[in-house]
């Protein structure tokens, strides 16, 4: 009797670890699915595995993924010094401060243009 108690619980061991992963609720969406459609397919074993690979990326996607995150990084990090340099560029162009941009701002009136001052 002890030899059939342990192929058993075996068994139920490794349907516990099924049910836990998520497994037997993916194969159940499946074959639902699989029941459901109105035309049979034709090659039933390729359509049970592209519904079960549907949730899951695949490795050639996930490799896409990380260039393409890789290069938006190397692109942001250019940006970043283009606008460094160009914010450099600019203060030399404007008086202390930053206050011909902003109107209100600055030593020479309100618009900050008037009477021609600092622009010879």
């Amino acid at each position: 009797m002890a030899t059939n108690l342990k192929p058993e619980s075996k068994r139920d061991e490794f349907k516990r670890y099924l049910e836990k992963s998520g497994v037997m609720d993916s194969l159940t969406k499946v074959l639902v699915s699989l029941y459901e459609e109105p035309e049979r397919p034709g090659n039933a074993v390729e359509y049970f595995l592209e519904r079960l690979a549907s949730g899951v990326p695949m490795k050639a996607e996930m490799e896409s993924l990380q260039l393409e995150i890789n290069d938006l990084r190397k692109k942001s990090a250019q940006l970043e010094e283009e606008n460094e340099a160009l914010k450099k560029k600019l203060e030399q162009f404007e008086p202390s401060g930053g206050s011909s941009m902003s109107p209100g701002g600055g030593e020479e009136g309100p618009s900050g243009s008037e009477g021609g001052v600092g622009e010879e």
